[in-house]
């Protein structure tokens, strides 16, 4: 199983920038998907997720300027990100829950990418 993140980088605050996360391998299926990010000194926490149904679901300090979406054939998931501020820097992890043949292991996540917002 491989979980290829792309995106991140540099942008000034009150810009945008998108990340992508294309999940491959041997999967039966996928349940969710999401992002999580850790900033300089803080804890990991859950930035957005959501269900092959289609639900999503956001931290507070993002809901309105961030939107998660996916492609359900392409097994990947998308995070948008407008308004960025300088408090949304963070290294972010793609992270998905999903069945996968020969293993009873279910969540995966990607090596982080590097998002810096400046002031």
């Amino acid at each position: 199983v491989q979980l290829q993140a792309s995106g991140g980088g540099l942008v000034q605050a009150g810009g945008s920038m998108s990340l992508s996360c294309a999940v491959s391998g041997d999967i039966l299926g996928i349940n969710s998907m999401g992002w999580d990010r850790q900033g300089p000194g803080k804890a990991r926490e859950l930035v957005a997720a959501i269900t092959r149904d289609g639900v999503t679901n956001y931290a507070d300090s993002v809901k309105g300027r961030f939107t998660i979406s996916s492609d359900n054939a392409k097994n990947t998931v998308y995070l948008q990100m407008n308004d960025l501020k300088p408090e949304d820097t963070a290294s972010y992890y793609c992270h998905t829950n999903m069945r996968v043949a020969g293993t009873s292991k279910s969540d995966y996540w990607a090596q982080g990418t590097q998002v810096t917002v400046s002031s």
